[in-house]
């Protein structure tokens, strides 16, 4: 019997152990992906969620996603290192919730928007200088050469300087001022349509603003973007410059 109890006793002790280290290793930082659409839904939202969700378990960060904009109080975003608005399409948050979100950024969080983000909260003017512009039109998916302007950062430095690659190609109506260029879309390569802006046509960018770190990148409307190595350690990169 004491044999018994000296065995059940050890047993109770690793399983605890056990227990206490997993929770410590699972004790990574979190973001959360929004994807609410109002407007148009983007069939590759379900792919970029299971992308990201595969780079956080290779680059130990936990990942939430939810479309339920009611999440947005101080209290529940707190919990995040970075908020990633993945495609997101029209008017996504009340007053209130965009209040709650504001107050999250101010406080150091990080933001992460993916192509439609600058298609979203239009009649926000706090949430356009955060997220960097706000869309135009586009033209036909199509080939284009990508320029990359910062050869350093760490969303980039893997890139070739002049990347060709086939997307969806946003135009701007208006964008920011201050931004830090990362990728630069050649007009020449392909035709910009609609809106066309010139030789100065930024397409990913970072900054801080109001307290917190943003990064945009336009690329990422095709399905197949999410299975590019190249477009998803660009990824990778603004996710963890906004998770500083």
């Amino acid at each position: 019997m004491k044999s018994l109890n000296r065995i059940a006793k050890a047993s109770t002790l690793i399983l605890l152990i056990f227990c206490v280290f997993s929770a410590s290793a699972r004790n990574y930082p979190k973001v959360l992906i929004f994807s609410k659409t109002v407007g148009y839904h983007h069939q590759s939202i379900a792919t970029g969620i299971t992308a990201i969700q595969m780079l956080g378990k290779a680059n130990k960060f936990e990942v939430d996603t939810t479309t339920n904009a009611c999440l947005f109080t101080a209290a529940y975003l707190k919990q995040y290192k970075a908020i990633i608005f993945l495609s997101p399409t029209g008017d996504v948050l009340n007053d209130e919730q965009q209040l709650s979100f504001e107050k999250y950024i101010q406080s150091g969080g990080g933001f992460v928007g993916i192509h439609a983000a600058t298609d979203c909260e239009f009649n926000w003017p706090w949430y356009g200088n955060l997220v960097g512009a706000y869309f135009s039109a586009h033209p036909s998916q199509q080939e284009a050469v990508i320029q990359v302007k910062d050869a350093k950062n760490i969303a980039t430095r893997h890139l070739p300087s002049n990347w060709k690659r086939k997307d969806e190609w946003y135009n701007f109506k208006w964008v920011a001022k201050d931004l830090h260029i990362l990728l630069n879309l050649d007009e020449k390569s392909y035709d910009a349509g609609k809106g066309k802006m010139g030789a100065e046509h930024p397409i990913a960018w970072y900054h801080t603003y109001d307290g917190g770190r943003a990064f945009y990148t336009g690329l990422g409307h095709t399905e197949a973007s999410y299975a590019d190595p190249l477009f998803l350690k660009h990824l990778l990169g603004g996710i963890k410059y906004a998770m500083k």
